[in-house]
């Protein structure tokens, strides 16, 4: 009994000396925080009072929280009230204005419309693309950058303004009455059931409602015979954490637990469950991803290749694995700020990226060496860290460097392209179908001719490898002994235009194409037109109407056992890993 008393004694001894060091251990931080939060106070104070200049406060101030805050991670923002609106658009999708896309044209010097949205004002006054914007009511926009012409199209829904242009075709000024109101850009911008029965379905960002759009999308291409299903998330940025949880509900029962968000504060804590019976657990499906599939994409596509309730195919993804909520702020301003991870049902978490906060901040990717493997429902082996990678890789097509000078805005002085198709579309009031529609050989040798005429120059990828091994050679010693192959080099990647438009034809038809019916069906066109140069969708419907395949991608491992998913075991698990790592 003495020596129980005695181990008992110890034991809280040792407990006594824990809380007091973490007491302590707290008390130093907020002493810290307080000492630190007092110094910053007392330097703006004298430079307020005593500095050669006069200061504005919100700018100095306002750098100074946006530094600190680039310190932590890329998601932490701050809003004041002047762009609190910025924020409520990102989350909601809203807001009001005209509806429509603008550029910058070097070539003019000037902000012209690129591409009215469809039922949208803009459209509906009889804005086209290629109309240079000279003014907003009694503001001159001759000049103005993309920033500056926007600000003033948006503004509170329903007010109207008079809008003066200047029409490429005719080069007469125009003038039209446009009244502001709440643009919703749509979350579901294209689906439509394919031949074969194979349904497509592209969601471009996780804003309020699109969860809606997307089961509302589903119904109505399954009425429409759809069999099988081909899911879009490529260059979806994310968005509604819930959102993403209702969409996957759709195809997985009720009462799995999707999610687990963990933070430093254990009561923010949260799992998020499939709470509905969902409407079609068996149809097969097919996930698109690529780099630029991030966050919510990420928990869509994740949670359902963890469930193996699809095939994700295309890219690795970007790999966003942390979760943020927004705070207010006085003065009606807002805060945006990481504040925990999330789990995916196979208690994954897939951050790419590790934020440093030490030195100023700095990141470090997470190495394939240090990722752990977690298993799927059915005992496939997926990984944390890196993002979602694909069941099915499949690469898109690299865009070549002319293509890029001449498709970009600012690449290209000349607007050659831009200029084209403006000429295109004088001559051309209407075109073929948008599922099926390309323009012509005889169309592209046209613009290849244009492209010669008006001086476009890029710089070639060839020519920069060669300049630098130039400068290698002669840095090294070799260049003399090898200055005639060099030289024999240089000629042979001589620059041809006119050969290099010949050698990327395909890749420039496709891209004047799309631009082209973007004009005349608006996004919803261009999305169905690209599906026939599309070499993951392609794959994607091989899969599909490959039953043996698809099901063998989803097949359990020989002996592997099925896992139950549990997420909250599965996360401790995954520290426990990371701690060994270490």
């Amino acid at each position: 009994m003495r020596k129980l008393f005695l181990a008992f004694g110890l034991w809280l001894l040792a407990f006594s000396g824990s809380v007091m060091a973490q007491s302590t251990a707290e008390k130093e931080h907020n002493f810290k925080v307080a000492k630190n939060l007092e110094t910053f106070s007392a330097i703006y104070k004298y430079l307020d009072l005593m500095y050669v200049d006069s200061l504005n406060a919100d700018e100095v101030i306002g750098t100074g929280i946006n530094y600190m805050l680039r310190s932590l991670d890329p998601y932490t923002i701050y809003y004041p009230e002047e762009k609190v609106k910025d924020l409520d658009m990102m989350i909601s999708g809203k807001y009001a204005g005209v509806g429509a896309l603008i550029r910058y044209n070097f070539l003019l010097n000037n902000t012209v419309i690129d591409e009215p949205y469809e039922n949208m004002p803009a459209a509906e006054v009889g804005l086209k693309k290629g109309d240079v914007i000279l003014a907003i009511g009694d503001s001159s926009m001759v000049g103005k950058d993309v920033s500056y012409v926007s600000n003033h199209l948006r503004g509170d829904a329903g007010t109207t303004f008079v809008l003066t242009i200047q029409r490429p075709s005719t080069n007469k000024k125009m003038k039209f009455k446009i009244t502001r109101r709440a643009i919703q850009l749509p979350a579901v911008p294209y689906y439509g059931v394919q031949d074969g029965g194979v349904g497509y379905l592209n969601l471009n960002s996780f804003t309020t409602g699109c969860a809606k759009e997307v089961r509302r999308a589903f119904l109505d291409m399954k009425k429409r015979g759809m069999t099988s299903l081909v899911f879009d998330l490529r260059n979806n940025g994310g968005g509604s954490l819930q959102e993403a949880i209702d969409i996957v509900n759709m195809f997985v029962p009720k009462g799995i637990t999707l999610v687990k968000t963990v933070g430093k504060m254990e009561r923010a804590n949260k799992e998020y469950k499939t709470t509905v019976e969902p409407i079609d657990t068996v149809m097969p499906i097919v996930v698109l991803v690529n780099d630029e599939t991030a966050s919510a994409s990420e928990i869509t596509s994740g949670s359902l290749q963890d469930l193996d309730r699809a095939v994700v195919l295309g890219t690795r993804t970007y790999g966003k694995g942390l979760v943020q909520v927004s705070m207010d702020l006085p003065y009606n301003g807002n805060l945006k700020l990481t504040s925990s991870k999330y789990y995916i049902p196979s208690g994954r978490c897939i951050q790419a990226i590790n934020y440093k906060h030490a030195n100023g901040g700095y990141t470090e990717h997470v190495p394939d060496s240090l990722t752990h493997v977690f298993h799927t429902a059915n005992g496939r082996e997926v990984r944390d860290g890196g993002g979602i990678k694909p069941d099915v890789e499949v690469r898109p097509d690299s865009l070549p460097n002319i293509a890029f000078y001449l498709a970009s805005s600012g690449r290209d002085s000349t607007e050659v392209m831009w200029n084209w198709e403006l000429q295109y579309l004088k001559k051309h009031p209407t075109i073929g179908p948008a599922k099926t529609f390309v323009i012509s050989d005889a169309d592209f040798e046209d613009f290849k001719q244009a492209v010669l005429k008006s001086g476009f120059k890029y710089d070639r990828e060839s020519k920069k490898y060669l300049e630098n091994l130039v400068k290698l050679a002669k840095f090294e010693g070799y260049y003399d002994d090898a200055k005639g192959e060099f030289d024999a080099l240089e000629k042979k990647l001589n620059h041809n235009i006119a050969k290099d438009l010949d050698y990327n034809k395909q890749t420039l038809k496709k891209l004047l194409t799309s631009d082209l019916v973007s004009v005349y069906y608006y996004q919803k066109g261009s999305l169905e037109n690209s599906l026939q140069f599309d070499k993951q969708w392609k794959k994607a419907v091989e899969i599909l109407k490959n039953p043996a395949e698809y099901k063998k991608l989803l097949q359990p491992v020989v002996g592997q056992p099925l896992v139950k998913l549990e997420p909250a075991s599965n996360v401790a698990v995954d520290k426990k890993q990371k701690s060994k790592a270490k």
